[in-house]
């Protein structure tokens, strides 16, 4: 069964949550603090996290950036706060995802399902060989859901590889940032620059030598960005 952890001091919010995702017949592990939600991870095979923004001892921010050093699983912030600058420090830090508070206890069901099926596909590796798209030392082995730079393995979340995979398999064309989100997260662009450009951001981080001057994953100024041809 697949297991959720749900961390928010609010009691009530924790198990309204679990209610809601226990009818999909989800597993839910609770935690009230970042320190237990560490605690939590370590002791259990956790597929996604749910964690709010502010918490006692460890808030979420910090805590998804202590998880983002050794796991890809699939996190989801809560907030209260919805201004566009506390969606990008979360996005900044590895979150996939944002909801702000007061949330539709149906949507934030949708986002879950969402994430766990991007997240069930990349770590199911095929037994056939792998669809490979290389682009100079950049390669991707989408059966195997594996990215490498020179022939290094590259760490990436869900929504970091299924964006750099839909470049890649599509070389040289120019998406823009609404496609981009439309296409990865399949739902309307509304906001979505911030969150794309995060994204691209990790991305070029972990696959480019200069990240201030891509070889790889270019910017058309004005339009979007593209994988450049081998």
């Amino acid at each position: 069964m697949t297991k959720i952890l749900v961390c928010d001091d609010d009691r009530e919010i924790v198990d309204a949550i679990e209610i809601y995702l226990q009818q999909e017949g989800y597993e839910i592990l609770k935690a009230y603090d970042g320190e237990q939600a560490l605690d939590v991870l370590s002791k259990n095979d956790v597929q996604l996290l749910i964690i709010d923004v502010m918490m006692p001892k460890l808030d979420g921010i910090r805590a998804t950036l202590k998880i983002r050093k050794d796991s890809s699983i699939p996190i989801i912030i809560l907030s209260a706060k919805s201004e566009d600058t506390d969606k990008i420090l979360g996005l900044n830090m590895g979150a996939d995802d944002y909801v702000t508070k007061p949330f539709n206890p149906l949507e934030l069901v949708a986002r879950v399902k969402s994430q766990l099926r991007r997240y069930t596909k990349l770590g199911n590796a095929a037994e056939k060989e792998g669809v490979i798209y290389q682009v100079g030392g950049l390669c991707i082995n989408d059966d195997l859901k594996e990215v490498t730079v020179d022939g290094e393995p590259v760490k990436m979340t869900p929504i970091e590889y299924n964006i750099l995979l839909l470049l890649m398999k599509n070389q040289g064309k120019v998406f823009s940032i609404n496609q981009i989100y439309e296409s990865i997260w399949n739902e309307d662009a509304i906001g979505a620059d911030n969150t794309v450009a995060v994204h691209i951001r990790h991305i070029r981080e972990k696959i480019e030598i200069n990240p201030k001057d891509p070889r790889y994953l270019k910017v058309v100024w004005g339009v979007g960005y593209r994988i450049e041809k081998a």
